[in-house]
């Protein structure tokens, strides 16, 4: 690859799978020099509620809200307003959610808002489809939620790396394609399924990467990502 090392940081975003404030501000302060964006998930929302996106937006920090909404039309509408208001740079729904729901989001985004659509998670397989109900082939699934994400109007789409290539190849370039399931060889699997390396991910046509544990987790998390960018520029 001929990317340089700050264009690899800018590939990554960190998602900050910690408990609380203090844990993420830490890390947002470590990295900030490398890393522009940020993953705020379930946890830590729950946790700290909108007063932490604020705290990470001060830093300078771009935020990547990582809330999955699926629920009744109106009800994500007013979830979507409510992170544009908040000044977020990036927000996930459920495409399983239907196409009135995607449509209803759509429609309440402000234009700096990057709205992701969620095919199918990185730690469901087919067994757990099929537990659910659904007989369609995996990466099927993931292309019928993707089209239809698209076609109602999303911005982009979160997807495992193996699904990647399949949808760079079949849908609109200009779709943002933000992939979790990314580890780096020398890190534990966890209770993701679908994942590859962070090289692997990125050649196959991943926008962005998605990595939190084997850089939150690491004893130096700045040498973490650091080692990740020399795999992607080697």
């Amino acid at each position: 690859m001929n990317s340089q090392p700050g264009a690899a940081a800018e590939k990554i975003i960190v998602a900050l799978d910690v408990p609380a404030r203090t844990d993420a501000v830490r890390l947002v302060e470590k990295l900030r020099a490398h890393i522009s964006t940020f993953k705020v998930g379930l946890q830590l929302y729950t946790a700290e509620g909108p007063d932490i996106v604020r705290a990470i937006l001060d830093t300078g920090a771009r935020v990547f809200l990582d809330l999955k909404l699926h629920d009744i039309p109106n009800t994500v509408a007013g979830a979507v307003e409510a992170a544009s208001h908040l000044g977020v740079h990036m927000l996930t729904i459920h495409l399983s959610g239907g196409r009135a729901m995607i449509e209803a989001a759509v429609a309440a985004r402000n234009e700096s808002l990057t709205l992701l659509g969620v095919t199918v998670l990185t730690s469901i397989d087919q067994a757990t489809l099929r537990e659910a109900g659904v007989e369609t082939e995996l990466g099927q699934h993931v292309l019928r939620l993707a089209q239809l994400g698209v076609n109602a109007g999303v911005n982009g789409l979160v997807a495992s790396p193996h699904e990647v290539k399949m949808l760079r190849a079949t849908i609109n370039p200009q779709i943002k394609l933000v992939v979790p399931g990314v580890r780096p060889s020398w890190a534990e699997a966890a209770d993701q399924k679908r994942f590859m390396t962070p090289r692997d991910a990125l050649h196959a046509g991943a926008d962005y990467l998605v990595i939190g544990r084997p850089i939150t987790g690491h004893h130096d998390p700045a040498k973490a990502v650091a080692q990740i960018c020399g795999e992607l520029v080697g």
